[in-house]
């Protein structure tokens, strides 16, 4: 039976249609394939530029992309995922950590911390890298809002003490933000979980690969 010119067409339109597609989603695929390099690289510097806020770049002499280990601490860094912690150290001795904090209890979802404690156990800086609360309130918590971020720096556990470690509506030290309360309350509860991380876990998290490794390897010794 002869096919009607119509119907070639359609099929000739159908071919097309289909090569093009094929055509585009190979388009696409090399296109983010060039692309991910990129897109990798700048998060990188962009992550690098958040770690050296909250610890002074001229503290440290390591690689600290690179010194890092994952952590599991739900109660004390609000995840339920593993956490990164990136050491800092300068001529292979312990300078600082930066613990991945999440403050869960946000006015409009999870907030995201990066948060740098010293040696001894002092706050080298705060930064939200990550947060939804609202625009003109909650969202001063970023630094390029206010500086209420700031006031975290130079303080610890022993300063301004347990009973400080909160808003000063619920009796503590810290300012609240002008018409937010939920939003500082839930990152002044998340700062002072990790700080209380810290304390407990400090030689544990300056602990190199190496020696990890070396300590590894030692308790399979000790099994055989």
């Amino acid at each position: 039976m002869a096919i009607s010119s119509e119907h070639k067409g359609m099929v000739v339109a159908g071919w097309l249609l289909a090569v093009s597609a094929l055509l585009g989603t190979g388009l696409l695929a090399v296109v983010n394939q060039h692309s991910e390099p990129y897109i990798a690289e700048n998060e990188r510097i962009m992550l690098l530029r958040s770690l050296n806020e909250v610890v002074p770049i001229e503290s440290y002499d390591n690689e600290i992309l690179e010194d890092q280990m994952m952590v599991l601490a739900p109660e004390y860094l609000g995840s339920k995922k593993a956490s990164i912690v990136y050491r800092a150290r300068k001529a292979g001795k312990p300078v600082a950590v930066v613990l991945t904090v999440v403050a869960p209890n946000g006015y409009s979802g999870p907030i995201v911390l990066l948060v740098g404690i010293d040696y001894s156990g002092d706050i080298t800086g705060v930064r939200v890298v990550k947060h939804r609360e609202t625009p003109g309130l909650g969202d001063a918590i970023e630094i390029e809002r206010s500086d209420w971020i700031e006031r975290f720096t130079g303080k610890s556990r022993r300063n301004p003490g347990r009973a400080g470690w909160k808003v000063k509506r619920d009796g503590g030290e810290f300012d609240q933000l002008t018409g937010a309360t939920i939003t500082p309350r839930a990152v002044v509860a998340a700062v002072s979980g990790a700080l209380e991380y810290f304390e407990h876990n400090r030689d544990n998290l300056f602990i190199s690969n190496a020696e990890i490794q070396a300590r590894d390897e030692e308790a399979k010794g000790l099994q055989q």
